[in-house]
């Protein structure tokens, strides 16, 4: 076992999932809520993100080559999405449904699921990644062990989410609203880039 592979493993999930740079977006997804309901999305998106990551690296090619989709497909959906989620956040309809329903309305737009598990944290980028770490060797050890490195990644981010909140505090509702229109523009860019990343990979272009 070579753990140089392993070490190469790491920073590849690492720079594709980017636990850093997904926290400021972990805390313009989730504007004015407590700790405690900041821990609880963390949580669940990172739980979500490591079950479908997992199910990628064990069986992702199988998956998409038995229903007919490529990865290419794969990847404009996924652009698409992210873009109607950067669309919210730009013009703040986000906050503004938060700040107008109650609680039980609230839990609709929990974005633990979509867009913090996937497409941010289990994106296109980092499924495929899955897909080809698990393919460099043949053996359970091997699989075992890019699995793990995944979840060590997918730590991390938890860890990084847990200090949302006084990051927040930090900030201040001006400097969220600054920091959400900011990284709204940085999604939409990178929506934009999932399909053409996309549309190159389908060999039209």
């Amino acid at each position: 076992m070579e753990i140089s592979l392993y070490i190469t493993a790491f920073v590849t999930l690492f720079v594709v999932i980017d636990p850093v740079g997904l926290t400021p977006v972990f805390i313009a997804l989730t504007p004015g809520m407590s700790a405690s309901d900041r821990a609880r999305i963390g949580r669940r998106a990172v739980v979500i993100s490591a079950i479908l990551l997992t199910l990628f690296g064990l069986a992702g090619q199988a998956i998409l080559n038995g229903i007919g989709i490529s990865l290419s497909a794969f990847r404009i959906a996924g652009g698409i999405l992210l873009f109607l989620t950067a669309l919210d956040m730009l013009f703040e309809r986000r906050t503004a449904r938060r700040e107008g329903q109650g609680k039980d309305e609230d839990a609709e737009n929990d974005p633990s699921v979509f867009p913090l598990a996937t497409p941010l944290l289990a994106g296109p980028g980092s499924l495929a990644t899955m897909i080809l770490l698990v393919g460099q060797e043949s053996g359970v050890l091997h699989v075992v062990m890019v699995h793990l490195t995944m979840l060590a990644v997918l730590v991390i981010a938890l860890a990084l989410f847990h200090l949302a909140t006084p990051l927040a505090r930090a900030l201040g509702r001006t400097g969220t609203m600054v920091v959400t229109r900011l990284l709204g523009m940085l999604l939409a860019a990178l929506s934009i880039q999932f399909v053409i990343d996309g549309l190159q990979g389908s060999g039209l272009f």
